[in-house]
């Protein structure tokens, strides 16, 4: 038990000093101390005895019998605790780690028990986007890859061409890619349905259908559609978008608004 502020220092292991010896019986310490019984001193890993083998006083040591130069000598301060908020080097093992959750202690260490860094990053990751004018006319019923052709960041200058993300070299992994398509028509007439697709590699692996009426505007009517997918992605693979719409009319337009198209994508931390 304890007043006060908790301290600070919560580890302790004894202070040692190694000598250079030479023919005499006088020697400095490190850390001054009271007196000999301070000291457990070896010479030739034999423990002397206190007071009449050696006495010492502040940092000043004094041997009964003065050393050779081939002696090994050495001193453990039993007065001198040195404390530190870090476990001593060397003090910590796999035994003394307990991890929460599903995993062990080991699964965070790299090959050579040093640990990995925390948490990670989700990178590569980008987001592209078409800015205001940056429209795109689409066919009806026909599928249509889509440009996004501004970015807002790409870290790893992994999306390309306006329309691609291909995973780069030393970034395979599982992939978590969203986007979001706006468009209108010229026309009021009656909205069928809308699909928003990706595409890994040429061919498709997910869509989202919206069915649904239009939201009349005067002159024109404007829906929206968004779809996210998990993707295992090996290097060199490609994630693209597309668009298709069916309705009575022949063509829809992307919408021309700053963000009102895009495409994002980043890699997971698994």
């Amino acid at each position: 038990m304890y007043l006060g502020n908790q301290p600070a220092l919560s580890y302790t292991s004894f202070a040692k000093q190694d000598f250079t010896t030479s023919a005499t019986t006088s020697y400095s310490l490190d850390h001054p101390v009271a007196n000999a019984n301070e000291l457990a001193l070896f010479i030739n890993f034999v423990r002397q005895e206190p007071t009449t083998a050696y006495s010492a006083s502040g940092t000043s040591l004094t041997l009964t019998s003065a050393t050779a130069s081939s002696d090994d000598m050495y001193c453990v301060y039993l007065g001198k605790a040195v404390q530190t908020v870090n476990p001593p080097n060397a003090s910590v093992g796999l035994s003394q780690l307990t991890a929460s959750g599903t995993k062990d202690a080991t699964t965070f260490l790299r090959g050579d028990n040093t640990f990995a860094v925390a948490g990670g990053a989700n990178t590569p990751a980008f987001l592209a986007y078409s800015a205001n004018g940056q429209e795109q006319s689409i066919s009806n019923s026909t599928s249509t890859k889509l440009d996004f052709e501004t970015e807002l960041y790409d870290t790893d200058n992994a999306f390309s061409s306006n329309t691609t993300f291909t995973c780069p070299s030393g970034q395979a992994g599982k992939y978590q890619f969203t986007a979001n398509i706006s468009w209108y028509t010229s026309s009021s007439s009656s909205f069928e349905r809308a699909f928003i697709m990706f595409y890994k590699n040429g061919s498709q692996i997910s869509n989202f259908e919206r069915r649904g009426t239009d939201i009349y505007r005067g002159s024109y009517s404007q829906q929206s559609l968004n779809n996210t997918i998990d993707v295992n992605c090996a290097v060199g693979d490609t994630v693209e978008v597309y668009g298709w719409f069916e309705s009575i009319t022949a063509t829809y337009v992307t919408s021309s608004y700053t963000m009102a198209n895009w495409f994002k994508g980043f890699k997971l931390i698994t």
